[in-house]
């Protein structure tokens, strides 16, 4: 199984009112092989504090014994070198049968969730990704650093630059 990049995404929202839209974009990327969820939670806590629960996957059966045989594998390898890969591929792989990455009785949202919030916890692959990783590696090119600029880093940086500014003047 070639995997892309994955991304762990938790989206927290005050007072839910959702009407698909968010579901629909998801399909739409999915349809075009931009992502894959391979593993979704959704939590929504009503205003009495009754607690609904939605999982989904974009993985069959097999691939999800495949990827955590990959993802065992490489714990194991962490672990405990080439041996430890393959006591980790056949643990992960043993244990993707039992419970999803995602497993609802692991991740205790729910427990910390304010009433009338709702919250998604995503495991998403970034499809988009594996043909350029495949040139960059051709080309002999080789991963050192990646992070996510969000807005309001950009702000932090022009605050730090305003402050930098005054005490020069």
């Amino acid at each position: 199984m070639t995997i892309g990049p994955v991304q762990l995404l938790v989206i927290g929202f005050e007072h839910p009112d959702l009407h698909g839209q968010i579901a629909a974009e998801l399909e739409r990327l999915k349809q075009s092989d931009t992502i894959r969820l391979i593993d979704l939670l959704f939590i929504r806590k009503d205003a009495e504090g009754n607690v609904e629960k939605i999982h989904v996957s974009d993985l069959d059966d097999d691939e999800t014994r495949e990827l955590g045989a990959t993802v065992g594998a490489l714990i194991g390898l962490g672990a405990g070198g080439l041996e430890g890969a393959e006591q980790g591929a056949r643990i992960g792989a043993e244990k993707a049968d039992e419970s999803t990455i995602l497993n609802e009785d692991v991740w205790y949202v729910d427990d910390v969730l304010p009433n009338d919030t709702a919250a998604a916890v995503a495991l998403i692959e970034h499809r988009w990704a594996l043909g350029l990783r495949a040139l960059v590696r051709g080309a002999g090119g080789f991963h050192l650093a990646d992070s996510w600029i969000h807005p309001l880093d950009l702000v932090a940086v022009g605050l730090v630059a305003a402050e930098e500014a005054d005490a020069v003047n």
